[in-house]
């Protein structure tokens, strides 16, 4: 079951987006504000979801994923990508980096909690 979810974006705008939309849908969560800052927050806490933008400095979505899936207990936790990008290329980076998905900007924040719920309702208990 998904509660607590990291979401992760260099730009403040879409950090207070993704934070008010999820917390209305009754999620717990933290923010950070690149890549470095993100995999720190991760190792302090477990998260059950991460949300992390692409390209953002000090360390990419796709490196973050990298590194978090390299911690047993991210090994399976699901990471979306948000990304203005949508070549096939960036997507078979994103699936060889361990992401669970994308999601292209500008999101529709409805979709966001649609989707969030139906990786909610996918995950098997450990």
């Amino acid at each position: 079951m998904i509660k607590n979810i990291l979401a992760i974006d260099d730009s403040a705008a879409m950090r207070q987006i993704l934070s008010a939309t999820l917390a209305a849908a009754g999620y717990r969560v933290v923010v950070a504000v690149d890549g470095a800052e993100g995999y720190e927050a991760a190792l302090a806490q477990q998260f059950d979801l991460i949300v992390t933008d692409q390209n953002m400095p000090a360390m990419s979505g796709i490196e973050l994923i990298g590194k978090l899936r390299g911690h047993r207990p991210y090994a399976n936790t699901p990471i979306l990508v948000l990304t203005t990008e949508s070549s096939d290329p960036f997507k078979a980076a994103a699936r060889a980096a361990g992401a669970t998905g994308w999601i292209e900007k500008p999101f529709d924040p409805d979709m966001l909690t649609e989707l969030v719920t139906t990786l909610s309702g996918a995950e098997h208990p450990h």
